[in-house]
């Protein structure tokens, strides 16, 4: 008997401590309590029936014991205009929903907002409710709708003037058809989808005002998820023709942007603005851009293929390619205009220059198109963080003109060969006020400030008066 005590004792013990091990630890059945990790979730503007990001709340345990929720619901029910996914389960009402001790669960929502009469932005509401041992926990779900005129892979056939009581959004891009006219007025706001953009085989006149100017823009518009300056590449840019002519946009502002579109087959190379072969030979540069703003470009912030450009007042910064890239040559006129990146956590800045000036496009192969280069800069900066931000080259057996007047541009080489540089300024430090804060303005003791001519330009940017001895750039002291 003694023989056999110890092995029983030892099953005895094991059958024990296996029973202990097996038992489930019992839920929390009276009280406890749940917290949320935010007090109110909040969308921003979202547009009517597009749908919204995906936001979230956590669900906390703070009790040593497991907890099981018995609902967590929206309020609103089936009619509800919030969706939610609650641990990984669909549904406006999921039920039985464990938590661990000291641990959480997320909550995922998003909304789909109907749309209605309003012009303005408008509120839509709801509660989250969970609820543990007969209590009732809620959170208020909030979201600003914003009804709109929506152009979803459209032909625009008529000549149009644009409403500003409605914001427009761009879906799968919208094409302004040949020998058509659109217009666009102060206020317009334009949101684009991400991978489109506005194309323009007609004429776009952007007419925006410095107290009203036209913004372009993506269409995701919680800075909370998206950042407060927003993403470079949030949509694709304007993409002008060779059929385009006669286009003006003044006071605009398009901001990140520059993301790659694709067209049937074709793919467009990421660019806020892209001019083709100027095709139409009127006597009028292609697009007349004045007063305005591109910053904030994961590609170029304008790309030119033997295109025609008037520029004036135009601030054109934070490109992870060129602000301007020329190829096969064109005419370009470009007058107190402030190019500029140095580069940031989101547009990287390696070793595209700035300004690149071409009179031919490289098509592999040892092979080139080449075409007539005009090119006349006038109290314009050339700046950024890499040695060499302005280049500029030409080859045989076509035209290469390039004049500089007044000019502050860098390059670690000097000013390029073939260039007629009158009264510039090479590598030297224009001084911005604040670069990181993309404040190109001139500090004090800049070079800028007072090294143009005057060549009638009685206004910056800002609208600030420029005396008989401008400032070279955008912005005057």
């Amino acid at each position: 008997m003694k023989k056999h005590f110890g092995v029983i004792l030892f099953c005895a013990i094991a059958i024990v401590v296996i029973a202990t091990g097996c038992r489930k630890e019992k839920f929390l059945d009276t009280g406890g309590e749940l917290r949320f990790s935010v007090d109110t979730l909040t969308f921003d503007t979202v547009f009517t029936s597009l749908g919204s990001y995906t936001a979230w709340v956590k669900i906390y345990n703070p009790q040593n014991q497991p907890v099981n929720i018995s609902s967590v619901k929206l309020e609103g029910g089936d009619g509800s205009q919030f969706n939610i996914n609650v641990n990984g389960q669909k549904g406006n009402v999921v039920q039985d929903i464990e938590i661990a001790p000291k641990d959480s669960i997320y909550v995922f929502a998003t909304v789909n907002i109907d749309p209605n009469n309003e012009n303005n932005p408008f509120v839509v509401q709801d509660k989250l409710i969970a609820t543990l041992n007969g209590r009732q926990y809620t959170i208020p779900f909030l979201a600003f709708g914003q009804n709109a005129y929506y152009l979803v892979d459209s032909l625009i056939t008529n000549n149009q003037v644009w409403n500003t009581d409605k914001p427009y959004v761009i879906i799968r891009n919208a094409a302004v058809d040949e020998n058509v006219t659109v217009t666009i007025p102060p206020g317009c706001r334009i949101y684009v989808h991400a991978d489109s953009r506005l194309i323009v085989l007609g004429t776009l006149k952007v007419k925006g005002t410095k107290q009203d100017s036209v913004i372009f823009q993506g269409d995701r518009l919680d800075r909370k998820y998206f950042g407060n300056e927003g993403y470079p590449g949030e949509w694709g840019g304007i993409y002008f023709t060779s059929t385009s002519r006669d286009n003006e946009i003044d006071y605009a502002i398009l901001k990140n942007v520059g993301n790659s579109t694709r067209l049937g087959e074709s793919v467009f190379t990421p660019a806020a603005i892209q001019l083709n072969a100027d095709t139409i030979d009127d006597g009028k540069p292609q697009l007349l851009l004045t007063n305005t703003i591109i910053e904030n470009s994961i590609g170029h912030g304008i790309l030119a293929f033997g295109s025609t450009l008037v520029a004036r007042n135009c601030l054109i910064n934070t490109c992870g390619a060129q602000c301007l890239a020329v190829f096969q040559g064109g005419g370009y006129y470009l007058d107190n205009c402030t190019f500029v990146t140095y580069g940031t956590d989101k547009v990287s800045h390696i070793d595209n220059p700035v300004m690149a000036l071409l009179n031919y496009l490289d098509v592999g192969n040892n092979s080139y198109i080449a075409g007539p280069l005009i090119v006349e800069m006038r109290n314009s900066v050339v700046w950024g963080s890499l040695e060499t931000e302005f280049f500029a080259k030409g080859v045989e057996g076509a035209e290469f003109n390039v004049k500089l007047e007044n000019c502050l541009v860098k390059n670690k080489d000097g000013m390029p060969a073939g260039i007629n540089a009158i009264d510039c300024k090479v590598n030297e430090d224009p001084k911005f006020k604040n670069y990181t804060g993309w404040d190109y303005r001139p500090d004090e003791g800049s070079p800028l400030i007072n090294a143009g001519k005057d060549i009638g330009l009685p206004a910056d940017l800002d609208g600030k008066a420029r005396d008989g001895q401008p400032d070279i750039g955008c912005y005057e002291y």
